[in-house]
């Protein structure tokens, strides 16, 4: 995502999305592949239609982008975990920046509670995942403290249909 995107107010007004709006992210959240013809379809709108609200949609910044959903195992990133960090106070984008260069990185972010940053990883094995959460994120300067969470087992939620 791009920086004025993170850090500025929406460029068109936030409305709400009306069940239409709301059917089709559905889908396309199921298969970002779907066509516009079958999206049309299963929305009952026209083709038109359908394509210009996933235009509008996308325009607006509800929808940020497509990609591919990844079985991190079969890609040779088997360790997975999630690791919170208390951060300096006022260091967020400047932690966020250094993040989001680390190899593996998949989600960040910035929570409430009792730590700062939520950060989830994927890598190759233990060992690797190790030397990132020891030499990588212990080595940034604002990173006052880390915890790390082994995922065990994970799971995209799809949509409901």
């Amino acid at each position: 995502m791009r920086e004025d995107q993170l850090t500025s107010a929406p460029s068109h007004p936030v409305r709400p999305l009306d069940p239409i709006d709301d059917a089709i992210l559905r889908l396309l959240r199921t298969d970002g592949r779907a066509s516009v013809r079958s999206v049309a379809d299963q929305v009952h709108i026209s083709r038109a239609n359908a394509y210009a609200r996933i235009n509008r949609l996308i325009d607006e910044g509800v929808i940020r982008g497509f990609s591919a959903r990844v079985d991190h195992e079969r890609a040779g990133r088997g360790a997975s975990a999630y690791i919170t960090l208390k951060i300096v106070q006022d260091s967020w984008r400047t932690v966020r920046a250094k993040l989001e260069e680390l190899p593996g990185a998949a989600h960040i972010a910035l929570v409430s509670g009792d730590f700062d940053v939520l950060l989830l990883v994927h890598t190759e094995d233990n060992r690797a995942l190790r030397e990132l959460v020891l030499t990588r994120l212990q080595g940034i300067p604002e990173v006052l403290s880390t915890r790390t969470l082994l995922v065990f087992e994970e799971r995209d939620l799809l949509p409901e249909r």
